[in-house]
This record gives C-alpha cells, structure tokens and sequence, in this order.
C-alpha cells in the first residue's frame, strides 16, 4: 500500500494512527526527517514536530498539504511524466515516448483534445494522474494555468507555422 493510502485510511482510524501512519510514511517509505519534509512541504518544522509528537491535531489545510506533499513526493519516486495535450493529428506525429532531460529519462504521456473544452479535462485528467508538467498550444495554456497547479509550457509550432502558410496558399490558389 502507498504512503498516501496508509495515512489517508489512518485519517478514519484515529489520531494516535494517524501520527503512527505519517511518521512511519516519512521515515520508512520516504526516508525522510521532519526537518526534510518540512523543507519539501513548506509546513513549519515545529508544528510538524507537535503533530507528529506531542498529539496536536492538524488544521484541515495542514492535512491537506502533508497528504499533497506525500503524493507528490511518492510519484518522484515512481518517475512522474510529462503530459502532452495536442489533437490526435499532432500526436501521431509524436515519436518518443520519453524524452532525455539532462541525465534523467522522462516519460511523456498523451492526452488528446480537440476542442478547448477537452483540453481542459485532459489537463485536469493529466494532473490528477500525476504529471508533472504540461504541454500544450498557446490558446489553451493561459486557462489551464488558472486552474491547475502544475508547471505548463507552450509548443510554439514555429517550423511547421511556415509549413501550414504554404498548404493554405495551395487551397486557396
């Protein structure tokens, strides 16, 4: 079982399992300290340390960002992936599965979409899924960044813009 699911299903069980279930998460699936979980969750190291030893119970927001940092850092280590949001035309013509990123091989997954409203699904599909990262057409990236909170970039299609120029010289001629 995950470290995500332990701690969530220890949520039901009771406060002294809960503690148990992150500080076993942390330690033994993470292998990290509080002072390192701190650091990756932005939540202070003193009130971890009151939750996790002295029986404080979290705020709801605190919950939220132990259980979204234990997810995220869980999926690191499964090897997250990049999503590719695109029609089914432009995907075809994707080639590479993974893509080397310095001295790390990333895995790309496609999402395809061909109206703005598919896009945004795919991309809230994507997150959830776990993506990193999303890669999209400028007409969408500026709605998908509102509402999600993932890193999104832009394909830029400067070397077949010409190319598309071209074909619609020859329809219209």
């Amino acid at each position: 079982m995950k470290g995500l699911e332990k701690v969530l299903r220890s949520v039901t069980e009771s406060d002294a399992e809960m503690r148990s279930a992150i500080r076993h998460v942390l330690k033994d699936d993470l292998g990290l300290s509080i002072h390192e979980f701190s650091k990756q969750s932005g939540i202070p190291q003193s009130t971890l340390y009151k939750i996790l030893n002295e029986g404080r119970e979290p705020n709801l927001k605190t919950l939220r960002i132990i259980l979204q940092t234990i997810k995220r850092l869980e999926g690191n280590r499964e090897g997250e992936f990049i999503a590719l949001i695109a029609t089914r035309p432009a995907l075809d013509r994707t080639v590479e599965s993974t893509v080397q990123v310095g001295d790390q091989m990333v895995p790309i997954r496609e999402y395809p979409a061909n109206t703005v409203e598919e896009a945004i699904v795919a991309a809230v599909e994507a997150e959830r899924e776990g993506a990193r990262a999303i890669v999209c057409a400028p007409i969408i990236s500026h709605t998908i960044e509102k509402i999600l909170n993932i890193p999104i970039a832009v394909i830029l299609p400067t070397g077949s813009l010409v190319h598309a120029i071209e074909l619609a010289m020859k329809k219209v001629v």
